[in-house]
């Protein structure tokens, strides 16, 4: 019986599988910055509001100044942002604000409804501001979606990681974001998250694999779970035994140990695993719910409460440019770094 259940090319977004809702990689060569944290350079061509092109190897999204996600409503899943290079500037509906990257992961739980944003400020006015990330949507059980908004903060320095040495001395690094793996045990997740039910075998992982390394991904513990994981960097890798191309999604079966040989160049995955909820999806747009009857009431409820309003000045408000990495929280409580 293979291990390998299926294999797809990554698209855009990158497919998902319940729990997961959505998917994708932002990988932007950003310039140097101007002194409002914008694109040194011209943005002609460019559909502003709607720039997704990726020409000369970055977008705006929906930015018109900053590069980024302006103010947006969302109900009834959670968001993980992990930024591996470059910050986000995060503010919202709750009065909470933050500024995260190189590594630090936000989790945030929409709940019953939060506005936010998610601006890109291009910090560095005298050098490239390269920005990675993955953001995943992950979704809420039907007793979930309505509670209480709530976000997290992983910050880099406290996420587990551990690095693996082959038999010839090959490395391959792990980053632990959610759930298990081997005696790492991933941050906690906010407390109404699908990922704090006890048997939702939910797991997100980062692994890369020096050249020609060899690791096993140890199989999952829940005979219902299902596992993702996507080749999105490097050039050829072999996994359980069956060779792989780049840019692929493959679906495992979650409980058997996966054993991954890596060809001539660093290569990097992501994985997404987790016991599925098995309950209706009605999405419609911002908003995922279990009936379409909820959509509906999710928009008349944005319409009449903004979801508690906006309380900044702009819609894609940024941080000062020497603005360190540091979360308030709607409560008050301020984290620095």
């Amino acid at each position: 019986m293979s291990t390998i259940l299926s294999v797809a090319p990554l698209g855009f977004p990158w497919q998902t599988i319940d729990p997961f809702l959505f998917c994708v990689h932002h990988n932007d060569a950003y310039p140097a910055g101007d002194a409002n944290m914008a694109p040194q350079a011209s943005l002609a061509g460019r559909n502003i509001g709607q720039d997704f092109a990726g020409k000369d190897g970055w977008s705006m999204y929906h930015g018109d100044t900053v590069p980024g996600f302006p103010s947006h409503p969302h109900r009834g899943f959670e968001t993980v942002t992990i930024v591996r290079r470059g910050l986000i500037d995060h503010s919202d509906s709750l009065g909470a604000t933050a500024r995260f990257g190189g590594g630090d992961v936000q989790w945030l739980t929409a709940g019953k409804g939060i506005v936010h944003c998610e601006m890109f400020p291009l910090v560095h006015a005298d050098q490239p501001n390269p920005t990675e990330l993955f953001q995943i949507w992950l979704n809420l059980p039907a007793k979930s979606k309505m509670v209480e908004p709530h976000f997290t903060m992983f910050w880099h320095e406290s996420i587990p990681r551990t690095t693996a040495i082959d038999a010839n001395g090959r490395t391959t690094e792990v980053v632990c974001i959610a759930g298990t793996l081997g005696d790492q045990r991933g941050l906690p997740p906010p407390p109404d998250s699908w990922a704090s039910e006890a048997d939702s075998d939910l797991a997100i992982y980062t692994i890369k694999l020096s050249p020609g390394a060899s690791w096993t991904l140890p199989g999952a513990t829940h005979a219902a779970t299902r596992r993702q994981l996507y080749f999105f960097q490097g050039n050829t890798l072999t996994v359980a035994g069956e060779s792989v191309p780049v840019k692929s999604v493959l679906e495992v079966r979650a409980t058997d140990d996966c054993t991954l040989v890596n060809g001539d160049v660093e290569s990097e995955l992501l994985v997404l695993q987790g016991r599925p909820i098995g309950e209706p999806v009605a999405q419609y747009g911002p908003f995922v719910m279990n009936t379409q009857q909820e959509i509906h009431q999710a928009f008349a409820d944005y319409r009449r409460t903004e979801f508690g309003g906006w309380p900044w000045g702009a819609n894609d408000p940024v941080h000062p440019r020497d603005q360190g990495r540091f979360a308030k929280h709607a409560d008050g409580k301020v984290e620095e770094r």
